[in-house]
């Protein structure tokens, strides 16, 4: 049955392993593996035979094989290939955001963590009184499936840049991307992607089985000659921020936006506007939903500028897209809590929630300032027109976090945000107060030279 390597690796034998195969498809290869490794009879790191060793075992062709290998793979339950061969990686795993988790869970408690463009608590308005009128709602408690709840549909079409008659609340704005992506895309498709992007994106682009295509992205949006090249490859969709975009602060202006609907329309494109500052952005919005209605869908986060635990964003726009996603909630939650929809709704809409909204605004606008004076005291380029963070140009991402992480502060860089090489820089968030923010700054200059 087993046996081992020169080097001690286990390894089973291919006579053993088609024994244990009842169904020999790709799928049931699959399940048998898969079963194995769940009952503990294929340990981590044992080595499985080779395709062709399989193969006839099973009286199926290799590629029979190679497509099991490939699902189990994709499961991380199997790993390596070529000369190395086909191992056991672990117990049944799930997919992990390992972006999102290397910014959100690197670094200690005790590290002042300036890495993650979080909004301050202390500024958010308060949610007591909008639960208290939030169960007010003749429909409350219905099983009736809603895609959006009165009070919310009536608080937003106000603000909503552009008219659109198909709307859906959903559970905060990466669950409406991931929704949208995962109804939208077939693995193996192009997305075209603004670069850098947010890490939590990229992960989800990877979940959904994804091809990403960059777009450049400049102070005025995604560049067009960048967009229209990657336009060649055919993309599916086509993903950015409109407005205070999470890692450049990069708005699109008017007529950035006109150029790119220039270059979408008519391709059948679907595109997604990330709008993640949402109430808090400084920023006007000059996306495509306002020409491109029936092709464009804005999701709206409202985590940042009325509370993460409303868990709450609103998406609008593209009638198709958004229905696919109705159908597939229908799997799962089916509506989103109306309780919290109609929170939301109040506070939208109740002055002095709205009043606090601005204040914070400005008090985020006030502790950005505060720390691109510091760095430009001390020759320090940054960036930072709007948002919860400053970006920070430097010489070596890995040696500007090594110097920060020796005085205690963690910052996130562009690599996580990145599908291809581009400048280094670092992130630095300002959402929360920062401690003795003349140190942090001193640090800051120390790391931008660092190389």
């Amino acid at each position: 049955m087993s046996g081992a390597t020169p080097d001690g690796v286990p390894t089973i034998s291919a006579a053993w392993l088609a024994e244990q195969i009842a169904e020999p498809t790709a799928a049931g290869i699959a399940a048998a593996i898969a079963r194995l490794v769940r009952a503990g009879a294929l340990v981590p790191q044992t080595r499985l035979p080779t395709v062709r060793a399989l193969a006839p075992r099973l009286g199926v062709s290799p590629a029979t094989v190679s497509a099991a290998w490939t699902a189990l793979r994709k499961q991380q339950i199997l790993a390596g290939g070529g000369r190395q061969g086909i191992r056991v990686q672990g117990g049944l795993a799930v997919s992990r955001p390992s972006r999102y988790e290397n910014i959100a869970h690197l670094w200690p408690e005790r590290t002042v963590n300036l890495s993650r463009a979080v909004p301050d608590p202390a500024l958010l308005p308060d949610l007591r009184p909008a639960f208290e009128h939030a169960v007010g709602d003749p429909d409350l408690n219905s099983y009736e499936v809603m895609p959006m709840s009165g009070p919310l549909g009536t608080a937003i079409a106000g603000s909503w840049p552009f008219p659109t008659q198909h709307r859906m609340a959903v559970n905060g704005g990466y669950e409406g991307l991931l929704m949208l992506l995962r109804t939208s895309v077939v693995p193996g498709e192009y997305v075209a992607v603004e670069d850098p992007a947010t890490p939590r994106l990229l992960d989800i682009l990877d979940n959904v089985g994804a091809r990403v295509v960059p777009v450049s992205l400049d102070a005025s949006g995604p560049v067009p000659a960048s967009l229209a090249e990657a336009v060649r490859a055919q993309p599916v969709a086509f993903v950015y921020e409109p407005r205070s975009s999470s890692f450049l602060s990069s708005t699109t202006t008017a007529e950035r936006r006109d150029q790119i609907a220039a270059i979408l329309e008519g391709t059948g494109i679907l595109v997604v506007e990330d709008d993640g500052l949402g109430e808090l952005a400084a920023q006007p919005y000059h996306g495509l939903g306002e020409l491109l209605p029936h092709q464009t869908v804005l999701v709206r986060t409202y985590s940042k500028s009325h509370g993460p635990d409303l868990r709450l964003a609103v998406m609008a726009g593209a009638g198709e897209a958004i229905e696919r996603v109705r159908v597939h909630r229908q799997f799962g939650a089916g509506w989103t809590s109306r309780v919290l929809q109609n929170a939301l709704a109040w506070l939208l809409t109740d002055a002095s929630s709205r009043a606090s909204v601005d204040h914070a605004r400005e008090v985020y606008r006030s502790r950005r300032d505060a720390m691109l004076g510091l760095l430009a005291e001390r020759g320090v380029p940054a960036r930072g027109p709007d948002g919860l963070a400053v970006w920070v140009p430097v010489r070596s991402e890995q040696e500007a976090k090594l110097v920060l992480a020796s005085h205690g502060i963690a910052v996130a860089t562009s690599a996580e945000s990145r599908t291809r090489p581009g400048d280094p820089a670092i992130r630095v968030s300002t959402g929360i107060a920062v401690p003795d923010p003349e140190a942090v700054a001193d640090a800051l200059a120390l790391a931008v030279r660092a190389r």
